[in-house]
């Protein structure tokens, strides 16, 4: 456990900021002047996946936002884990109720404030950092995918279609 104690402590700034990035994208779904955004976070979420130590992951269109699948097998013998997650968030509005600028994450009495700080980009990071932990210390006991989304905040209707498209590609034990 002071490995993990000591893994978070040396990299919590780097952590810090690497969230903060992803925060800092306005990936709003529902709204169509987002469109290029939504790629945009797309794309920071395929580049983390592989600097976490993913062997593949790539940006996947669909009918509407973009599903970012990434992979790490260690042996096809083994249970894969598939970790699921959204990138999009919820427009800001009302932004007068913000205290600080909803797209640029604050720090107070250590809680980070922010849209997307904890649903989902704060939430889907840490799973990204666990990840970088465990592949970065030969502790990965598992195969991991991972499909992380852009329309959870919609109601994800393309999904269903992306899943049954791509049904080997998301083959896991379990979810």
């Amino acid at each position: 456990m002071n490995d993990l104690k000591n893994y978070i402590e040396t990299n919590k700034d780097r952590f810090l900021q690497e969230l903060f990035e992803l925060i800092r994208i306005p990936s709003i779904s529902s709204k169509e002047s987002h469109k290029e955004d939504m790629y945009k976070a797309a794309e920071w979420v395929k580049k983390a996946l592989l600097a976490k130590g993913a062997d593949m992951a790539e940006v996947l269109d669909t009918d509407g936002h973009p599903v970012v699948f990434g992979k790490k097998i260690i042996d096809e013998a083994l249970p894969t884990v598939m970790i699921y997650g959204h990138y999009d968030v919820q427009p800001a509005e009302p932004l007068d109720l913000w205290k600080s600028p909803p797209f640029e994450p604050e720090v107070r009495d250590g809680k980070i404030y922010a849209r997307g700080a904890d649903d989902d980009k704060g939430q889907m990071f840490m799973h990204f950092a666990a990840f970088e932990y465990m592949v970065s210390t030969n502790q990965l006991p598992c195969n991991v995918k991972f499909m992380i989304e852009g329309e959870e905040e919609i109601g994800s209707p393309s999904l269903g279609k992306f899943m049954e498209k791509n049904r080997e590609k998301l083959a896991a034990d379990v979810i």
